[in-house]
This record gives C-alpha cells, structure tokens and sequence, in this order.
C-alpha cells in the first residue's frame, strides 16, 4: 500500500481531484473570495454544484435559504487618523510617517487621556490600571491582537502599540488601512493607534524611553502611568455586508443520533500588498483554497461510501480572515443543537507539508475525542508533530470558536506538525500575492484527508462511536 493506506494510484487520484478544486477556488477568475463580492459568488455556486453533485443536500434548516445561510457584516474602511502627546507644557504631533490611529466606528475620538506603559504583556495588567486610559505598548508581532482584545476588554480607552520604525509601521498599514469586516454584535468602540519607536523616544526623550522598555523585560515590571496625555482619534466609512457560511448534510440513518462537522473558510482577501506591487491581487491557494478543497474530495468519498448513522454536515464558513465571524456566526443560529454535535474537524492551510510529515494536532487534551484519534494515527502509522507549535494556532482558526461553546472541535494538519514546512510559507507566502497554486505542497494533504476519513468514517457510526463517546 501507498501512503495513507491506498494504493499509489488512488492517492495520485485524490491528489489531481484537490488540485483541481484548488486550481478553480485560487484561480484569478475567483478574484480572491473576498466576502461580499463576486468572488464570494462564484466561490459558494462552485462549492454548492460539487456537494450536490456529490448527493449531499443543504443543510440550512431553512427553505428560504436552501445551502447559503446569511451572515450580515458590518464593512469599515478607515479615512483617516491622528496621535498627538502631551508631555509636560510640550505638545507633539507625531506626523503621518510615524503615527496612525483606527476605529471600528465612524468616528472615535479620546482628548487628553491619561497613558499608561504596560510594556510587552497587558495580560495580568489590573482592570483598574487599564480603565478609562490610553494603554501604551510594546508591539509583539503575532500576539497584538489578542493583547489589545484583552485590553480593550478591560475598559481600556484606546491602544497605542510601539512598532519598530516606518516600515513596520507601513506594514500595519496594509494590514489595517483597508476595508475591515465585523459581526454588528461585535461593533464597539475600538481605537487603536501605531507608532513608531523614534516618534515615541522623541516625545518621550530616548534616555527615558530605553529605561522604560529595559524595566518592563524584568519579572518583577509594574504598569507605569506616565505624565503623559494622549489625544487620539480616527473616522472611518461604514456599511453593510451580506455574506454568507455554506451548509450541506449528507443524512444520516438514524435520526437523532448526532453529527460530525467538516468545516474550511472558503474567504480571503482579494486583493493585497502594496499598491504598487505588479501582483496584488490575493488567490490564497493555500489559505485556504487547499483546506476547502480537501473537505469537498472529503465529502466526496464519505458520500461514496455512506450512509452513515449520524449525519456529516459540511460547513464553509466566511469572513475568518476577519477574526473568525462567519465561525462565529454559526454558533449563533446553528441548524442544528451544538450539543448534538459529537465531533467537528476544521481544514484550514493543509497544503503545504510533504508526505510523512507528522500531524499537528490543535485542540489536543481539550475533547473526548484524542483516544479516537490517537488510535487511528496509530492505525495509519501517523506521528504527532509539536504540541507547542500546534498549540499556537488554537485560537486563530475556526475550531476554537467551536470550543468556546463546548463543541468538540480540532484541527488535524501536518501544516502545523513541522516547523520546517510552516515557517518557510509564513516568511514567504502567508496573507501574500505569492500564496498561488504553483507553491502548494499536496503530498500530506491527502494524507490528512485519508486520516479524517477514517476517523469520520469511524465517529459517524454508533457501533464504533457510541453516542455516550464511550
């Protein structure tokens, strides 16, 4: 036998059939699958022609919207933003070059607030430091995010993160300054600003900024509030959005019994990088044309195969570039009760790790479902890759919102098994015109699908998974 337990040429064969859904879902004509366009369009009837094709059928719950269930966004392209300081009787406005400031509202405005330093880590920062001021930070590349969630989740007034000079600053720029997506029960008044390390040691004076980044590196660093008053404030365009998640359902047998969930983001970007890059628009062919097509090659062989006790449901979910909303959205109207759900499986950015590379397994310890899987990766002569690793993804994709909700959600992907074949795509690749179908890596996808095979294969019947999970 070939790898993943079938011959060379039915692994050859479910190799061209997730290339060729790649090649569709990445390719130009798609436009990026930027939600709220024709891209989104075109994604979703393609996706929705292949399952039926397949003989699943939606799983909306809903004859108004059979397969596409509506998800409202709320679109907010910043206009513009400023940063001003007050230290001492002096008064400096950092220039545009060195400072920018955004709202998830129309128009945010703080005058005069009081600054506090918490330097790299807010996280155990005391609600009361934090209320009601402006909280000034050291930027961490990959944790901002969550830090200023948390910050903000403290009552803090606005954020300003220090970055590294103009052209990091450049960086969140294209990240920030474009049209962002949000759930209307999400929109609140968030101001977030950036500057850069000169402009903030100028303000600040360099000798008395160095020895505020030097104490926050040692253990025992308490929040400083300076005598400084920060005015920010920033404006934005606002409307609405509708999107869409796709819901299909390849029934069950026995009513009642339960479901598995597959699910993949079918969204990207559309367009990315600097405007004067040749290339800009963003095909996202691995993130995550790759990961929507294993589940549809996936659903094909279930369906095969099938019936099964319990239903498999297949979900694409929108906006996750977006901070996971259209995950979120599900759980707020779901077709079905979460707590009938026995097990769902979340495909996202698969194509990048060659044969035998070992699975990264996120959510690892979190479900009643790692004796299940720990034996079928035994069964298939799988190996787990780095719990750490793995375990930095928890959060950043769309299983974790699953969780959140006590759903039995995990991520199984030998993408974040190896840092040897995730850090070259996250250096090169990763939210970038690059990410297009001739860098995709397809050898352990398809051994990830085949392991999800078995393991669905082996959940979706109440003799080798009863409904107790016993």
């Amino acid at each position: 036998m070939f790898a993943g337990g079938v011959s060379k040429k039915e692994f050859l064969s479910i190799e061209n059939a997730v290339s060729g859904h790649i090649a569709h879902l990445a390719s130009d004509e798609f436009m990026g699958r930027r939600p709220g366009t024709d891209g989104e369009r075109l994604t979703l009837d393609y996706m929705v022609r292949q399952l039926a094709a397949y003989g699943l059928e939606s799983g909306t719950n809903d004859p108004a919207n059979p397969w596409l269930a509506p998800v409202t966004l709320i679109s907010n392209t910043p206009i513009e933003g400023r940063v001003e300081l007050k230290v001492g009787r002096k008064r400096f406005v950092l220039p545009e070059g060195d400072a920018a400031a955004f709202t998830t509202r129309r128009r945010s405005l703080v005058d005069g607030g009081e600054v506090i330093f918490v330097g790299w880590d807010a996280d155990n920062v005391a609600d009361d430091l934090v209320k009601g001021r402006v909280v000034l930070m050291v930027s961490t590349r990959g944790r901002n995010r969550d830090r200023r969630d948390n910050i903000f989740e403290k009552g803090a007034s606005a954020v300003i993160s220090v970055v590294g000079n103009r052209e990091d600053l450049e960086d969140v720029r294209q990240f920030s300054g474009g049209e962002r997506l949000l759930l209307p029960s999400e929109e609140r008044d968030v101001l977030n600003a950036y500057v850069t390390e000169a402009a903030i040691a100028d303000a600040l004076g360099k000798s008395r900024w160095d020895k505020l980044v030097a104490a926050s590196e040692s253990d025992d660093f308490e929040p400083q509030l300076l005598k400084v008053l920060a005015t920010v404030e920033a404006s934005s365009a606002q409307r609405e959005v509708v999107s869409h998640n796709l819901i299909g359902r390849l029934p069950g047998r026995i009513p009642q019994s339960g479901e598995v969930l597959l699910l993949a983001h079918w969204d990207h970007f559309g367009t990315c990088g600097a405007e004067a890059d040749a290339d800009r628009l963003c095909n996202g062919a691995a993130d995550n044309a790759s990961g929507v097509a294993v589940m549809l090659e996936l659903a094909r062989r279930l369906a095969e195969h099938g019936p099964y006790d319990r239903d498999v449901y297949v979900l694409g979910t929108t906006a996750e570039e977006w901070g996971l909303l259209g995950a979120k959205a599900f759980v707020e109207d779901p077709p079905m009760p979460l707590d009938s759900i026995v097990a769902a499986f979340n495909f996202d950015t698969v194509a990048i790790a060659p044969v035998g590379a070992p699975v990264g397994f996120v959510g690892e310890g979190r479900t009643p479902l790692d004796g299940v899987i720990a034996e079928v990766m035994s069964e298939m002569g799988r190996t787990l890759g780095s719990r750490v690793l793995a375990e930095q993804y928890l959060q950043r994709q769309d299983s974790w919102v699953l969780l959140q909700r006590d759903v039995p959600a995990v991520a199984l992907s030998n993408a974040f098994g190896d840092e040897g074949a995730l850090n070259p795509y996250l250096k090169t690749r990763y939210h970038r015109a690059s990410d297009e179908i001739a860098g995709i890596e397809l050898g352990g996808a398809v051994e990830d699908l085949l392991l999800h095979e078995r393991i669905v294969r082996r959940l979706a019947n109440l003799a080798t998974y009863p409904a107790t999970g016993e």
